[in-house]
């Protein structure tokens, strides 16, 4: 383990045990450069890193302010269900209920950045946590990935780690729309709930690093099964409030 990621992880520790609560100062660099008999671009390299997770602030200076005491999860944690879960200690499972080729819808079109009515695949998946089923995706991939996503076992665990095995596709960009629904007849039967029970959606677009769409997705989390947690600061906003659509 490289200096900077021990001198990061007593920090992060610290942090944690509340040490350093939310809002309290970190040491500046040149003290903690003393604490910890390292030169101070080690210290900045250490502290890069929580600022990177979250846990203190972007601003640039001699100290830094705790904003938060637990680490936000890495894109491929919050992209994929089955990483997430194994990052939390939890057994992910799923299947595929239905797959099919058929035209763009014009929303489809826009967030896939392909001309309405081109071919595009429509996915079905069940989700299960610990053998319970807790989520229902709803995921239309553009035509130039659904071959790679058609040769997938429908039942593998995580299709994000899949797809960069076989193709080397990288999910690196998503945005999402979070808000509840009412469960429909199908959502009710997959989910075990009954119909008009509250369900959390989430409508995600994802694409590549050079910014082409990948996947467009509807899901939909049975309540109670999962909770999202957005950090802001006046630094750093990634919350943006809407009108419902």
């Amino acid at each position: 383990m490289a200096r900077y990621e021990q001198i990061a992880g007593d920090l992060r520790d610290a942090i944690i045990c509340g040490d350093y609560p939310i809002g309290a100062q970190l040491p500046s660099e040149a003290e903690l450069a003393a604490r910890f008999s390292a030169a101070r671009g080690t210290v900045r390299q250490a502290v890069a890193v929580l600022v990177a997770e979250g846990l203190v602030g972007s601003r640039q200076g001699a100290r830094r302010i705790v904003l938060g005491s637990e680490r936000s999860q890495s894109f491929a944690e919050l992209h994929s269900f089955a990483q997430w879960a194994r990052s939390m200690g939890y057994r992910a499972s799923g299947i595929v209920l239905a797959s099919q080729r058929r035209p763009a819808t014009s929303s489809e079109a826009v967030r896939l950045a392909v001309a309405p009515g081109d071919e595009v695949l429509s996915v079905l998946r069940l989700r299960r946590l610990d053998g319970e089923p807790v989520l229902i995706e709803r995921t239309v991939y553009a035509g130039w990935i659904a071959p790679a996503v058609e040769k997938l076992d429908p039942s593998c665990e995580s299709v994000t780690q899949e797809l960069y095995e076989s193709v080397g596709l990288v999910f690196a960009y998503g945005e999402h729309l979070i808000d509840a629904v009412a469960a429909g007849a199908e959502e009710a039967r997959l989910l075990g709930v009954r119909r008009g029970s509250p369900l959390l959606r989430q409508r995600r677009t994802t694409t590549t690093q050079e910014g082409r769409p990948v996947e467009c997705s509807d899901d939909r989390y049975r309540a109670g099964s999962v909770t999202f947690s957005i950090r802001n600061s006046t630094s750093a906003n990634s919350l943006v409030r809407r009108a419902a659509e």
